[in-house]
């Protein structure tokens, strides 16, 4: 059903020969997904903890509904459910159809959102500019990235964390391009299923959907949406600036995370890393940042999945790379679309900067910051840059509504 449901995507929002050859890439990708589940990750290299736990939470899942009926459970009624409610309750309902444990149904499920987070990343880069080949280039890469492979290879969070936030983003920037209340109404949903997943990752997009919702294409000025943009940010790091509910949650969430008994329980575990800043998550904040952004480093010892983890980080360091030439370029056509990326970018590398304590942790918690600055990285990698105000051609450009411009000869 699975593979049925990735064609059925695949035909449907890609279109003629790039359907065809991107058909051909995710049914790889999804079969490799459901080998390494087999043969490495419950085999040959035993890894993860966090996808073991969301199996027997599934399992019980299905025993609260053979008590109590069908529902969506949450933390109210199983309290070890508290932010992974979806995962949870997808895992139980794909249990409770196979009637027993069913991990490899499960991971075709995660597998099936990796690849259809692909063609939103193939989307996504076309939308800010990114030529054909270059999205397609993106496409393949992002289906075959090492970390992401992994983390989608069985029953981890990390699959839904990162197609949630790109699907939202993704969102944010075509209402800037072209407003639409029902770009607004879809993040509702994706936005509430993002909260049972990773909460803080509600807050980390909130910036960019904001400004994806007040700055439409010429709506306001771009210095405006700067000056706006900064006020924002400056709420979550001073949040008696606007005392609410949602401020307060987040600042509750950051302080957790960055709480010295945190870092330091994190840091006990295999690839820890203890920075000497006396308890002070601001302290340090340099060396941290490097860590958060490139490690593990080529020299760093460490278990076998953390020396395999160093091929992701060369290509990360050349995505890196491309990305710096990317922003430079899409300063040029499209400022709104790299101010919205930007929004996400900064803060969130800037949260994780500041709770760092575990390389293999960070490795996983990244993921999204690597896939958005990989759209950068596509742009860069186009051979014809648009002219500034040009539209992306492709599937996600609106058809003209005004005569078309004679073609003339020239010679």
């Amino acid at each position: 059903m699975a593979a049925t449901i990735l064609v059925f995507l695949v035909q449907s929002c890609l279109h003629g020969h790039v359907a065809r050859r991107a058909l051909r890439v995710l049914l790889l990708a999804f079969v490799a997904r459901l080998v390494i589940h087999v043969l490495v990750v419950r085999s040959l290299l035993p890894y993860g903890g966090d996808n073991y736990t969301y199996g027997q939470r599934a399992l019980e899942i299905v025993a609260y509904w053979e008590r109590e009926g069908f529902q969506f459970v949450t933390s109210d009624q199983i309290p070890n459910l508290y932010s992974v409610a979806v995962p949870c309750n997808v895992f139980a309902l794909i249990i409770y159809v196979c009637g027993g444990p069913a991990l490899l149904a499960c991971t075709s499920v995660i597998a099936l959102m990796a690849c259809a987070l692909c063609i939103v990343m193939y989307r996504f880069a076309r939308l800010i500019g990114a030529d054909e080949r270059s999205s397609y280039r993106l496409l393949v890469l992002m289906a075959f990235m090492p970390a992401f492979l992994l983390h989608t290879s069985d029953t981890f969070k990390d699959g839904f964390n990162v197609f949630l936030v790109v699907a939202c983003l993704g969102l944010a920037t075509s209402n800037v391009q072209r407003f639409d209340i029902r770009k607004v109404l879809l993040l509702a949903p994706l936005l509430w299923a993002l909260w049972n997943v990773r909460p803080y990752m509600v807050f980390m997009c909130a910036l960019p959907l904001v400004l994806g919702f007040v700055g439409a294409r010429r709506a306001l000025p771009f210095c405006t949406l700067a000056l706006v943009a900064g006020l924002l940010a400056s709420f979550a790091f001073f949040p008696e600036a606007a005392p609410n509910a949602a401020v307060e949650t987040m600042q509750a969430q950051l302080e957790i995370g960055q709480s010295e008994a945190v870092r330091l329980a994190n840091a006990d575990t295999g690839s820890g890393v203890v920075f000497d800043d006396g308890g002070n998550p601001w302290s340090a904040f340099l060396p941290k940042l490097f860590y958060t952004l490139l490690s593990p480093f080529p020299w760093t010892g460490g278990s076998m999945v953390l020396q395999l983890a160093k091929i992701e980080t060369l290509i990360w360091y050349y995505l890196l790379f491309c990305a710096v030439r990317g922003a430079r370029q899409l300063w040029g056509q499209d400022r709104r679309a790299l101010l919205l990326l930007l929004l996400f970018i900064v803060p969130c590398t800037v949260v994780y900067a500041t709770s760092m304590s575990n390389i293999g942790l960070i490795f996983r918690q990244r993921l999204p910051i690597v896939m958005i600055v990989s759209l950068l990285s596509a742009v860069s990698w186009t051979r014809t840059p648009q002219r500034p105000g040009q539209a992306p051609s492709g599937p996600l450009t609106p058809p003209a509504t005004g005569p078309a411009r004679r073609r003339t000869a020239v010679g």
